[in-house]
This record gives structure tokens, sequence and C-alpha cells, in this order.
């Protein structure tokens, strides 16, 4: 470029960036009320990412909200998306398996521990992950942790034991496909803003086509070839994903150097900020019950455990229906007005599940379920993105995903240990619709804090 040109560049846009400055400081000098301390120092932190992302536009460009690279990191994020999440939406069908056949000793509240750890490890590591992300380091760790998931796969095939699946299916398998899943979720921020929403959906589409193949490429591999071989099969499906992903995800924006604290625990002095997390930890004690448990409970009800196996893979299926939309709708009238209503019918659905008998009844949950539930997982990050400046955006989601992470480890055993002690699905049912319940409420909260009231995009 040269000289000239790179002088009417900075005369043209610099007018732009002192605009969104003045008109910033503006707002924080007029707003009328008087403020306290921590107001005034939100409000200087709003100028400040304000300034910065102006500037950050004037350097590298706006966001493309579209275009080939764009769409072949989102492309990526949804690979990567398919053999991490998507096999931990699986799970379902491996509780079934390993309680019938190779577990049978071991109660299912114990065998539920192990997809609890993939749930939390796969939210756990996005603390660090979200940093590292932010320091620019990228194809590192995704290289590192898409060899350690390949390995586990060829692991777990020699497993017998239930120490030996905690150890490689629950714990290594979580933590690595927590640190892929972790550089994912930033990912579409760096290339997406307007249309953020729908990116997300496409992303998290991986995830509901892992769910939906995984279970029944399980189920029916071990029927014939046994569990050693299906495994193994799994694992070159994980490496042909994985290579895709390596390919194409990529940060737009250089790394910027840091000066404050790696864990930057300042983000929970905003009090949507915390009210959204208090939601998000609420709402997975009990958001993954349905889809841990109904697969056995319909079996258990008398539904041909032949046909059983594939709810799960019919709810994460429609789960696709849930992401798209969700994702769609989200940019046009905000990611909580969309995530609400969707984690009210989870509730509901939840409650009602326990006392649904008939293989009909359990499709029509399996379905409904997998569509709300989805919206509110896909959309899980969207939220935080927009509540502070794009290049930290790794850091603030993986605080948010490390408060999942401590729920998500509790949730599916609390449940498994109330069906234990009752021997009915009916107390967990009425358990985990009410964290999903209480959940929303806060997600309203959080709504208010934002808006100053009920109506508005947010």
């Amino acid at each position: 470029m040269s000289p000239t040109h790179q002088d009417s560049v900075d005369r043209s846009a610099t007018p732009s960036t002192i605009d969104v400055a003045s008109r910033s400081r503006s707002m924080l000098d007029f707003q009328g009320e008087p403020k306290t301390a921590d107001e005034e120092k939100q409000a200087e932190q709003s100028v400040t990412a304000n300034v910065e992302t102006a500037m950050d536009d004037l350097l590298y460009g706006p966001h493309p909200d579209g275009g080939l690279r764009a769409w072949l990191a989102v492309a990526g994020c949804a690979a990567g998306d398919c053999a991490t999440f998507g096999l931990v939406n699986a799970w379902g069908v491996f509780q079934a398996y390993y309680q019938e056949e190779v577990l049978v000793d071991t109660s299912p509240s114990t065998i539920a521990w192990i997809g609890s750890l993939q749930y939390a490890l796969i939210f756990l590591p996005g603390l660090v992950v979200g940093r590292v992300f932010d320091m620019g380091w990228t194809k590192t760790p995704m290289a590192i942790a898409s060899a350690i998931v390949v390995a586990v796969m060829f692991l777990t095939a020699e497993c017998t034991k239930y120490w030996h699946f905690l150890l490689c299916q629950g714990i290594l398998l979580g933590l690595a496909c927590g640190v892929i899943f972790g550089i994912t979720m930033g990912c579409p921020a760096h290339w997406f803003k307007k249309r953020l929403g729908i990116a997300f959906g496409f992303s998290y589409l991986g995830s509901s086509l892992g769910g939906a193949c995984f279970p029944i490429v399980v189920r029916n591999l071990v029927d014939q070839v046994g569990f050693k071989w299906t495994m193994r099969v799994m694992g070159f499906i994980q490496i042909a994903l994985l290579t895709f992903q390596f390919f194409t995800v990529e940060r737009r924006l250089p790394p910027k150097k840091r000066t404050g604290p790696f864990f930057d625990f300042s983000a929970f002095k905003s009090l949507q900020f915390s009210l959204y997390c208090c939601s998000s930890f609420i709402a997975f004690l009990g958001i993954y019950t349905v889809l841990t448990y109904i697969d056995v409970s319909a079996s258990q009800k008398g539904v041909d455990a032949k046909f059983s196996f594939y709810l799960v893979a019919i709810s994460n299926a429609c789960s696709a229906i849930g992401r798209i939309a969700g994702g769609l709708l989200a940019d046009r009238v905000g990611a909580i007005t969309m995530m609400a209503p969707a984690t009210f019918i989870a509730g509901v659905l939840t409650y009602i599940w326990p006392f649904v008998n008939t293989a009909g009844g359990n499709i029509a949950i399996a379905i409904i379920y997998g569509t709300a539930s989805s919206v509110y997982v896909t959309l899980l990050a969207a939220p935080v993105v927009h509540m502070g400046k794009t290049e930290d955006v790794g850091v603030r989601v993986g605080m948010s995903m490390t408060v999942v992470a401590m729920s998500a480890v509790a949730g599916p055993p609390i449940s498994g240990a109330i069906i234990a002690a009752t021997g009915t699905y009916t107390y967990t049912g009425i358990y985990a619709g009410t964290t999903i319940m209480v959940a929303c409420c806060f997600l309203l909260a959080t709504r208010i804090s934002i808006l100053g009231g009920i109506w508005g995009k947010c």
C-alpha cells in the first residue's frame, strides 16, 4: 500500500474513531442521575471497549460476517464440535450399553459419573484455553488435544473395568474435548458480529450431527463387530473430523498484549455477567438429565430396547432445528430473548418425561426436548461475547464455561442417585425440571439488568 493511500485511509477513518469515542464519553458524562463508583467504572470500561473496537475495525477491517474464509472457519468449528461435543452428547447410548452389558454390577449413578465428567471437563478447560486463545495460540493446543482424543478412542476399546472407562472416557476424553471446544467457542466471534447467532448455530450443528449419528453407529456396530472394533471405527472417524478442523479453524484478529492477570475475575463485578453465570450453573444441574436417562427409562417401561437407544439419536437430530432456528432468530431479537422461552419449554418437558410410558410419547419428548434444549446450549456463549471486547472473548467465555463445568459434573450423578434412592424417575424429573425453571428466572433477571426492563433486543 502506498504512503499516499495509507494517509487517505488514516484521515478517512480517524474521524470515525474519534466520533465513537466522543459519543461514548458524552453518554458517560451526561447520564443525568449520579452514579456510584462501580457504575462509573463500568461505564468507563464500556467507553474503552467501544474505542478499542473502533480501532480494531480501523486496523484490521470490520468483521466479515460472511465470505469463504469466515464460513470455512465455522465449518471447521462444526467438525470439531461433531468430534467432541457430538460424542459427549451421545453418552446416553454408552450409559445404556455399560449398564446392561459391560458394568452390570455397577449402579447407574456410578456409571453416570463417566458421562458427567465428560460434560464437566468439556467446559472446565475453557478458563485456561480461552486465555491461551486470546494470546494467539490456536494450532498447537488443537493438535495436541486432537491426538489425545484419537488415542483415547483406541484405548477405550481395551477397557474392561469401571476405573478404565472413568480414566479414559471420562477424564482424558473430557479434557481433550474441552480444549478443542474452548477454541471453537471463541473462533466465530472473530469472523462474525451482526450474524454471530447464525454462525454459532451452524458451528454447533456439528454436535447435533455427531449426537445423532454416533449412537446409531455405536449400537449397530457393537452387534456386528463387537465393542473393540466399534471404538476403533470411532477413532478413525475422529481423525477425519479433527484433521479438517485443524486446517480451517483460525483467528482473524492478532493476539493482544495483556498486562493484566491470567484469569480476569473482575468480569464478575458486572451484574449481568454474574447473573448469567448463575443461570448457566443452575441450568446444567438438570438440562442433561433427560438425554442421559431417556433411553434407559423407556426400556425399563416396556419400550423395545432395540428401539429405545434411538431416542438419544432422535433428540440430537432434532437439536439441529433448534440450533439453526435459534441462531437465525437470535440475530434478529437477541440471544437471551430466544434462550428464555426455549429453556422454559425444556423445563416443562423434563417435568413430563417421567410420566410417559409409550414409544410414541418418548419420541415426542425426544423431538421437542432436543429442539428446545439445543437453543439454550447453542446460544450459551453468545450473550457473554457481547459483554466485553472481542479480543478478550476467550477469557470471558472460558470463565463462564468453568462455572458451567462445576454444575455439569454433578447434574447426572445427582439424578442417578435420586433414581437409585427412589426406584423411580418421577422425583428425578421434578428435581431436574425445577433447576431448569430456576435457571430460566435468572435468565430473565439477566435480561432486565441489561435492558433495564423486559422489552428490547437482548
